[in-house]
């Protein structure tokens, strides 16, 4: 029989490191109930402001609920991750971080917002303003083999900071184990976040998950898979989009520039600030690869779901 646990979001790591004892040990099938903070670990506060990010020491931050051992995982075996569910906490935040996201050359100074989510529903970003929640976990991977110390950013083929939003309740994650007993930790709650994290922040905040762990003996994958329920976009997909594109020979700058542009498209059109255009920005905009195929010009578009914004 299948048993179910909980974990603590006191029981955590800040370092994905092959000498972690393991939390808790389960077996094929049974299910975690398990508590997590938000990405600062509780530095952030609902009174938190902008001059509070110059105090804030990025290697406090990323806590990682777990490891959690997994009896008979093995290097070359799969580990199934069901999200059977997601709830939000009761605040969240987001911020510029200078020197970091897609706009960071244009959005050099530090800023801070804090949101009450005890609604329950969505972010109340401004009165006419309401993004829908679609809750995920950022953070979710097994140990990578031989980690010392490693840092929780970047991603790898072992899973973590991969910032998926289709991670979602319904969803179901495939890790290809590296390390005896998988280790599987898991963190970075965000409430709602577009394709892309456009400005390195999401709607951060605490989250308390369901998963259910099973194993695929013998099947190896080179990378993470997931399953995702429909509809793909969610909540929004109701009014229809507007988009911005940008056509260049670097990836990387294709999105820039059609990131850039939707911002200031969002900034002129709904009378926001830039920077806030830029918050929005990064809960709500798809980035998606449009066209790289043809002669070394590739395209993105970035697609603002118009149903965020209250018909007058």
């Amino acid at each position: 029989m299948s048993k179910q646990h909980f974990l603590s979001k006191d029981q955590f790591h800040l370092f994905w490191d092959e000498s972690h004892k393991p939390v808790l040990t389960i077996a094929d099938g049974d299910t975690v109930v398990m508590e997590t903070s938000e990405v600062t670990n509780d530095f952030f506060t609902l009174n938190s402001t902008t001059e509070d990010i110059a105090k804030l020491d990025l290697n406090a931050c990323y806590p990682l609920t777990g490891p959690i051992y997994v009896e008979g995982a093995q290097p070359g075996d799969t580990l199934a991750v069901e999200i059977l569910d997601l709830k939000v906490g009761s605040w969240g935040w987001m911020s510029v971080l200078p020197g970091m996201g897609l706009l960071s050359d244009i959005f050099t100074e530090p800023a801070l917002r804090v949101f009450d989510l005890s609604n329950g529903e969505y972010v109340p970003f401004r009165e006419d303003i309401k993004v829908p929640f679609q809750p995920f976990l950022g953070t979710m991977g097994v140990c990578p083999k031989g980690a010392k110390d490693q840092t929780v950013m970047p991603p790898g083929t072992f899973g973590g900071n991969m910032d998926i939003r289709h991670l979602k309740k319904g969803a179901t994650l495939y890790l290809p184990i590296e390390v005896e007993g998988a280790l599987f930790s898991c963190g970075d709650g965000h409430a709602v976040q577009g394709d892309g994290e456009i400005c390195v922040t999401a709607m951060e905040c605490p989250l308390t998950v369901t998963l259910r762990f099973s194993l695929q003996k013998g099947k190896k994958i080179r990378s993470p898979q997931f399953f995702t329920p429909s509809p793909l976009t969610g909540p929004v997909d109701k009014e229809g989009y507007f988009a911005t594109t940008g056509v260049n020979s670097d990836l990387f700058q294709a999105a820039h520039d059609a990131t850039e542009d939707m911002v200031n498209h969002i900034a002129e059109t709904y009378g926001l600030a830039p920077v806030d255009a830029y918050f929005l920005a990064s809960l709500c905009v798809d980035l998606k690869i449009c066209e790289i195929v043809d002669a070394g010009q590739y395209i993105v578009s970035a697609h603002l779901p118009l149903s965020v914004f209250e018909k007058k």
